[in-house]
This record gives C-alpha cells, structure tokens and sequence, in this order.
C-alpha cells in the first residue's frame, strides 16, 4: 500500500509537468490530475483503518550522511487534512475555467505542484521532509499571487513572502535544535518525540515552532499580512491560501509542536489561548467595518481559525476533534465565500458592498447557494459549521469558562456581520450596475452545489470524519499527558 501515498504525493508533480506544456488545454489536463488525486484518496480512506496507527508508510533513504529519510505516512490527524487537500483543488481548478488567465498553463502547473507540496507536510513523517514540503508550498503561491493579483500585489506580496520566511527561519532554526539533541542524528518524527528536554528547552523550542505555525495560521498578532494578501491575490490564490494553506500552521501545531514541547505547551500554552480569543474579538470587530467583501471574509477566517487555534491548546478531545473537523469545514465554507465573491466580481467588477444589492432577484440560484454557504459559516445547527464550533466551544469550556464565553462571541458577532453582508449583498433593490446580473450556470452550479452538498452532508452527519480522527487524537492527548508528567 506504500505505492498509494508515493503516487498520492507526487501525481501533481507530474500533472503539473504535463499542464506546463498543454497549452490551452491546461485547465483540462489540471483538472483531471487533481480528479485522479481525488479517486486515489478515496482509495486511502477506503483502506484506511481509524486507529492511531501510521499507516501507508513509505521510510527511504535520501541523505543517509545527515540522517534524512524520505519518510512519510497517514493517520487520523494527517488523512483529515488530506482529504481537505484533494477536495478542494478540483474544486478550486474548477473556478478558474471561466477566467482567461494569461499563460493559464503555467496558473494550473503551480496550483498542482503547490498541492504536492501541502501533501508532503500532511504526510512527513521526518523533519527535514516536512521542511522541505512547507517551504515547496510557498514558492507556487508566492507567484500566483505575485503574477495574477491586483495592482498592489507586489507590496502586499513581499510582506506575505517576509512574514512567512521569517517564520520558517524561526522553525528551521528548532528543527536544527532538534536534530542536535537527538543521539540518533536523525530527523524522525519519533526520535524528536522522544527527546528529553527540559522545561528551559522546550520552551524556547515551543516558540520557534510556534511563530512559524501562527504567522501561516494567522494567529493574532502575526495576522496581518493575511487581509490584504488574500484581498489582492487572485481568487484561485486566495481559496489556496484560505481554504487549504492556513491548515498548514494548524497541522503543524497538532503533529510537531505539542508532542515534542508539551512543557512549553504548560508554560505558555495559556498565553497562546488569549492570544486566540484577543483574535477572534478583534478580528470580528474590525469585519463590521469592511466596506470590501473580500476583506470582510478575510477577517473572518481569522476568527475562525482562533477559535480553532484555542480549541487546540486547550488540549482535550473535544477542543482537538473539534479543531479536525473544522479545518475541513472552514475550508470548504471559505472557499465557497471567496468563489462567490469571485463571480460577483467577475460580473460587476466590484466587491464594494455598497455598490451591491438586489442580486437575488437577478440570479436566485446564486443567492441561495451563497445562503446555505453563509449560514455553514455562521454555524447554523444541521451545516458542518455548527459541529465543529460546538466541540471547540465544548473543549475551551473544558479549559476554562471564562475563556469559552470570550470565544464563543466569534458565532455571535460572525452571524451579525455575515448575515449584515448577505442582506447588503443580495437582497433589497437592483441597481444600475446589478440590474442586469446574470445567473451561474456551467462550472460554477458545478462547484457551488458541490460545496452546498458537502455543508449539508457533514452538519446532518459528521461521524465519518470524527471517526476517521478519534483514536488518533486521543493517543496524541495521552502522549502529550504522559510527557508532561515524566518532566514534571
């Protein structure tokens, strides 16, 4: 079975090489590699069985003089975001089949070498691999949003591109820190593990980490690169980075950083979580002010993903089970946001909410699909919104109750303000530049319905994906317990 995860990762690298050279055929041959990634992970779950064991492991030799293997595997925490990964770029690939890209060939060949890249760090089991993996994932991106983005994208670019090197420096630099307490010199995940590091040494080792999770999260206060790179980026960049990139940072606080610095998670862990809620209050206050949907969405996600950053440090089940489920569910929600947005704007050349109004009554398909996404968003009870933020709510409870009721505003404010843009957006009256809208039809009722169908399927019922987790969560849980207590 070690031959599925070889072909998972690096098929895209091959479609990639071959949508460099289809011409304008690019899209096509883009989208049925992503369709075969997608039947190949139907393949994974099929055979996949929900323990906390790694399965699918490929371990070869690649610099066997520093110790670094071409090792990787799949478990209840990696085939969430797996999934995630090769649902949504058919999806995503999808969207852009009504723009005319110029040098569209070389847009699709980035997307696809960006989703090998997201597959590598879902799926290392060796530090240097996720390493190379995270930073694979960035060079596609950075040109996607450098070459196809608005006119300030190079300004807004460079500062994404600085944050993110910054923040990988920061996890280079703890790996490296790693490697060398390690008597094995190796990169293994299990080694690093294993390590018995003290208190002092974990807790700088949890920053390091911690930087480069929270700047590609974003987590407040290293969010603010995030509205206006996904404002400017070309709205196949921003579902890129919104609905699959972010879960990067999240991934990477699961996998690497509370097994292998607990202590630090004791220590600062608290911090982290006010930090989350500071996030999501902030972040939904400054959405009220959003006069560009686009930056409204934005800010948005950035609540979202605090209340699922807090989900996770509090470090129950019912936080981290919530936090899977809902990296799956924000990124379907978010992508649908940001597609809507994309065919408003492609239409009306505008995002500006006040320039909106009275679409409904123009393309009432587009209105209800674009409602059952909002209501996902705002975690409507029977969406997959609502099953993620109420295990997360349940697990910051857990940590503390006070914490929770600050959290739990990101649900309050989220519908007022989603909601608000909804009414201003699609409903009331038509004007001059919305009069003559025109419904979805083709690809677009293709990707909108998919993603309604997906809202609806993991809100009515979830248990597939919380199963696919549990056991694994619950022995990261015990681990990161176990580790705690030797050290103390």
């Amino acid at each position: 079975m070690e031959q599925l995860l070889l072909l998972l990762i690096f098929l895209p690298l091959v479609g990639a090489l071959v949508t460099t050279f289809s011409g304008t055929a690019a899209k096509h041959v883009a989208l049925f590699s992503s369709i075969v990634s997608l039947a190949l992970t139907i393949a994974v779950v099929c055979n996949f069985t929900p323990d906390a064991s790694t399965q699918f492991v490929v371990n070869y030799p690649w610099i066997q003089d520093l110790g670094i293997s071409f090792h990787a595997g799949i478990d209840g925490i990696s085939i969430i975001t797996v999934i995630l990964t090769n649902v949504l770029i058919p999806l995503i690939i999808l969207t852009g089949y009504k723009h005319e890209y110029k040098n569209g060939n070389a847009l699709f060949a980035l997307i696809l070498f960006m989703q090998s890249g997201l597959l590598i760090v879902f799926t290392a089991l060796d530090a240097f691999l996720f390493y190379i993996g995270w930073e694979a994932a960035l060079i596609p991106i950075y040109f996607i949003c450098a070459v196809w983005g608005g006119k300030d994208r190079i300004k807004v670019n460079m500062k994404f591109f600085v944050y993110t090197i910054a923040g990988s420096l920061f996890m280079l630099v703890g790996i490296i820190y790693l490697y060398l307490q390690n008597p094995a010199h190796n990169f293994d995940i299990q080694a690093f593990y294993n390590l018995n590091l003290d208190g002092a040494q974990q807790g700088w080792v949890f920053w390091a980490f911690f930087i480069a999770f929270a700047i590609k999260m974003p987590v407040f206060p290293f969010h603010t690169w995030q509205p206006s790179t996904y404002t400017e980026a070309p709205a196949v960049g921003t579902m890129l980075l919104s609905g699959i990139m972010l879960k990067m940072g999240i991934y990477g606080v699961i996998r690497w950083l509370l097994p292998i610095a607990p202590a630090g998670l004791q220590q600062w862990g608290y911090i982290v979580i006010i930090l989350s809620v500071i996030g999501i209050i902030y972040a939904s206050l400054i959405a009220f002010t959003q006069k560009d949907a686009k930056r409204l969405v934005a800010y948005s996600s950035i609540a979202h993903v605090g209340l699922i950053s807090a989900g996770i440090f509090a470090l129950n089940t019912q936080g981290m089970q919530g936090a899977m489920i809902q990296m799956l569910s924000h990124g379907i929600n978010v992508v649908g946001l940001f597609f809507v947005l994309d065919i408003i704007s492609s239409r009306l050349k505008t995002n500006r909410i006040s320039e909106l109004g009275g679409i409904a009554k123009q393309a009432p398909i587009l209105a209800i699909t674009a409602l059952i996404i909002v209501l996902g968003t705002v975690a409507l009870p029977g969406t997959n919104g609502f099953i993620g933020e109420f295990l997360l709510l349940m697990g910051v409870y857990q940590y503390n109750i006070w914490i929770a009721a600050f959290a739990g505003l990101t649900i309050i404010f989220g519908a007022v303000y989603m909601l608000r843009m909804y009414q201003n957006v699609m409903l009331g009256k038509t004007n001059d530049l919305t009069i003559g809208f025109a419904d979805i039809a083709g690809t677009e009722k293709v990707v909108l319905y998919t993603i309604c169908a997906l809202i609806i399927a993991l809100g009515v019922y979830p248990k597939p994906i919380l199963q696919l987790s549990e056991a694994s969560v619950q022995h990261l849980i015990e681990q990161v317990t176990q580790k705690l207590t030797s050290v103390n």
